[in-house]
């Protein structure tokens, strides 16, 4: 087995490749855009014949390269043969993200040509479904900020053990703003008291002492929270076992200021003592 480290960052226009890639660049990988995949083995040898220099090399390759999409799935085996050990990371979002990330940059998209964004988007997709077959990891960017994506980059490649840890996201939202849309498991929580309705709370979040007591001091939310956690706890490892690097659960309720803050805060206490590392957004407050 060969020890330089390659990965190969793929996926859909729009979908954040450009930030993944500076961020494999900071982490000190050596990295080339839209390079054809026939190339690929030649400048895998003249990084190993670098002398150790060159030891992490990271490749973008998407439908820029459309005429060699059929070629990819060959030349990888090819390499794998060889001993070669590679990593294929897929980024792709919702077609309501990227449509809207193509409005917001005033770019147009590779494929759309004289037809709507969205029609570029179903077609880049449909071109990409072989090599999104091959990827070792898949990642749904949708919800994702820039910030967000550069830090999940860096845990998933960063000097880790090779056996990575599964990191939970616990965040907090308002349904009247819409569902998280990286979120993988959602419970709603518009059952538990209000504190809208008591005027010396309305002000405060869910972070503040009194509001977090007024919500989870009752036997309600107590039963909620054990059974809850039960589930969480039991769901966890086999999402782990299955080889996901990021597990995001959304707390909602109406506006994302007491009650799902709240009960993000009781549950990040209540996982901060298993194995997997555990990080906070609350949404609607604009904070982590």
């Amino acid at each position: 087995m060969h020890t330089i480290k390659i990965v190969i960052l793929t996926g859909l226009s729009g979908s954040g490749k450009s930030t993944a890639m500076r961020t494999l660049e900071d982490l000190g990988f050596f990295c080339i855009d839209n390079l054809p995949p026939v190339l690929l083995p030649k400048f895998i040898e003249l990084c190993r014949a670098s002398s150790g220099e060159i030891s992490k090399i990271a490749m973008v390759m998407d439908v820029r390269g459309r005429a060699f999409l059929k070629e990819y799935p060959a030349i990888f085996k090819e390499l794998k043969k060889k001993g070669y050990k590679i990593e294929i990371l897929f980024l792709e979002s919702s077609d309501e993200a990227l449509v809207r990330r193509f409005k917001e940059t005033r770019r147009q998209h590779p494929l759309a040509e004289k037809e709507s964004v969205l029609d570029g988007i179903k077609k880049e997709r449909d071109e990409l479904s072989d090599l999104r077959e091959l990827a070792t990891e898949i990642l749904d960017t949708s919800g994702f900020t820039v910030h967000q994506l550069r830090e999940l980059i860096t845990q998933l490649f960063s000097k880790l053990p090779e056996r990575r840890r599964m990191t939970i996201t616990l965040t907090s939202f308002g349904y009247k703003f819409g569902i998280p849309y990286d979120a993988d498991v959602v419970i709603d929580v518009r059952f538990l008291p209000n504190p809208f309705f008591v005027s010396e709370l309305r002000n405060l979040s869910g972070s503040d002492e009194r509001v977090y007591q007024y919500v989870m001091n009752n036997k309600v939310a107590e039963k909620f929270q054990e059974k809850f956690i039960a589930l969480i706890r039991f769901l966890v490892p086999h999402y782990a076992k299955e080889g996901k690097a990021y597990l995001t659960i959304g707390v909602g309720c109406t506006g994302g200021q007491h009650r799902s803050v709240a009960v993000v805060s009781s549950l990040e206490k209540l996982l901060s003592h298993t194995k997997y590392p555990v990080r906070v957004v609350h949404r609607e407050l604009g904070n982590t």
